[in-house]
């Protein structure tokens, strides 16, 4: 008995230390991530970020027709520092890992923070892991939650896939050439998961959803390719009304954006579960929409 106990001691005390190194490695980065946005240090930066990440955030960057890698550290609000929150846990599957905490995250946009979650993700790189993303969870409207996670319970963090390492690093998405025209496409699609590719280049998924989402590449000058896929959610009724939208974008004041392609169903209406179409782009709506 006495064996088995010191056995499951070691066993528990393992796990403790292997907890314990992961976090100070996924801090450590973090850190370093953190200090190279705020001193706007563009090779630290790309030293500790996910290469998929950052293929990511240069296409969404010139695909608004913005300056990279400047507008890479333009931002409304500072990284949150991990100064004064509780850590949760931290937990790795297969080359992914997140880093969970509780607390008051200060944004730096004055007010009083109030106690949420935020939960770190990472890529494991060749040589140590390397930072992916920030997600943030407002528990404003999960006040239960909010007291089990100030009691240490971490249930919660266990039924929320978002919070667990899924064990799949991201595909780096194929870069693209700086937008000529800036678009987005807008989905409405309440019980319904949707599925756009745009050029076959730019992808984005929708579930239950009323949201654009930026155009990677913009839109070409000539024709684009608009495919789609569309399915049903548990919860839907399959009898709800669908949106699927291209605008393209006006960065000329008092120009509107304009309507490209659409695909709408309404209330009762038969749904396809996969289409395709085409919209065009000319040299004189180009000119129309830019400065």
């Amino acid at each position: 008995m006495k064996a088995l106990i010191l056995i499951s001691a070691m066993i528990f005390s393992s796990f403790c230390h292997a907890d314990e190194a992961l976090r100070g490695n996924l801090e450590q980065v973090y850190s370093v991530w953190r200090d190279a946005m705020m001193q706007k240090n563009m090779r630290t930066w790309e030293q500790v970020t996910a290469e998929h990440r950052q293929v990511e955030v240069r296409n969404r960057i010139i695909s608004e027709k913005l300056p990279f890698p400047a507008s890479l550290f333009n931002l409304p609000t500072p990284p949150p520092s991990l100064k004064g929150l509780t850590f949760l846990e931290a937990t790795r599957k297969g080359s992914t890992a997140k880093a969970a905490y509780f607390g008051e995250i200060d944004f730096g946009v004055g007010g009083e923070p109030t106690k949420n979650l935020l939960v770190l993700s990472f890529v494991q790189g060749p040589r140590h892991f390397l930072y992916d993303k920030a997600e943030f969870v407002n528990l404003s409207a999960l006040p239960e939650v909010r007291k089990e996670l100030e009691a240490g319970d971490l249930g919660y963090l266990k039924g929320v896939p978002e919070a667990q390492p899924s064990g799949v690093v991201p595909v780096t998405p194929i870069p693209v050439k700086p937008a000529e025209t800036i678009a987005k496409v807008y989905v409405f699609s309440p019980g319904r998961k949707v599925e756009v590719m745009v050029n076959k280049v730019s992808r984005h998924d929708f579930s239950n959803a009323k949201e654009a989402e930026t155009i990677m590449g913009g839109a070409r000058k000539g024709a684009n390719e608009v495919q789609y896929s569309i399915s049903e959610l548990e919860g839907g009724t399959g009898k709800e009304a669908l949106t699927i939208r291209v605008y393209l974008m006006s960065q000329v004041e008092g120009i509107k954006p304009i309507k490209a392609f659409e695909y709408q169903v309404l209330e009762n209406q038969p749904v396809e579960a996969f289409g395709s179409g085409y919209f065009a782009v000319d040299a004189a709506t180009q000119e129309k929409l830019s400065p």
